[in-house]
């Protein structure tokens, strides 16, 4: 019989609250700033009942699931989310448990199903995020045509899938572990990789400055306009 240790337990629970105690909390911009004015087609954004939200444009047929970087509040994301939508790109944020995707690495099961209209799917996400949703693609890779990293690296080899995958990150970027993108490098297959110049680690999101990040010389509109441009020509 399998008995139950209370101490583990009460432990485990602490290693958890700690790793989450410094939430990067989501700023509310000023949709102008990013450009969310300017599409041509129309867009809603639909918070679901398990909190993922979806970001929806007409006629799309290319779809990405986006996992949030670790210890940030997901919604940071959702100037990115709204830009590539009105690129034509339905997005679903997907919310983590304690901020942090390594506790739900399969969040996208049960995603693409909920929209048959979408041909093509890719998975990515930012940091950690980016980690993890190449540690789901791994065991999926026949249900994406591609991999998005932001300022993140895949430990999971997939070199031989028949994916492609863009990787953007800033040059300015303090938290990348830049030995370890490169050791892993060759872990990601058809890669196109963009530096942002002058861009740093915490601006894919909005959620102010980072503990450890480098100064960034653009502004967080900027990164993230650059980010959806680079982002839609590489769906196509």
């Amino acid at each position: 019989m399998h008995r139950f240790d209370s101490r583990s337990h009460c432990a485990a629970f602490r290693r958890v609250r700690r790793l989450s105690r410094r939430l990067y909390h989501a700023i509310t911009p000023a949709g102008e700033s990013f450009g969310l004015q300017d599409g041509s087609s129309l867009t809603e954004t639909i918070k679901l009942d398990n909190g993922n939200i979806v970001c929806k444009s007409e006629n799309a047929t290319k779809g990405l699931i986006f996992y949030p970087g670790g210890k940030v509040e997901y919604t940071a994301y959702l100037p990115l989310m709204e830009s590539l939508a009105q690129k034509g790109i339905l997005c679903m944020l997907v919310r983590m448990p304690f901020n942090l995707a390594v506790f739900d690495v399969n969040a996208a099961d049960g995603i693409r199903e909920m929209f048959p209209e979408i041909t093509d799917w890719y998975i990515g996400g930012h940091s950690l995020g980016g980690s993890m949703a190449a540690a789901y693609l791994e065991k999926h890779p026949s249900d994406f045509k591609g991999l998005l990293l932001l300022a993140a690296y895949s430990t999971a080899d997939l070199s031989n899938e028949n994916i492609r995958t863009l990787s953007i990150y800033g040059s300015n970027d303090g938290v990348l572990n830049r030995e370890k993108y490169e050791q892993y490098r060759s872990n990601l297959p058809e890669l196109t990789e963009y530096i942002i110049d002058g861009g740093c680690h915490a601006y894919f999101g909005v959620y102010g400055s980072q503990d450890g990040d480098g100064t960034p010389t653009i502004d967080n509109a900027r990164q993230i306009n650059l980010t959806a441009d680079a982002v839609a020509k590489w769906v196509g």
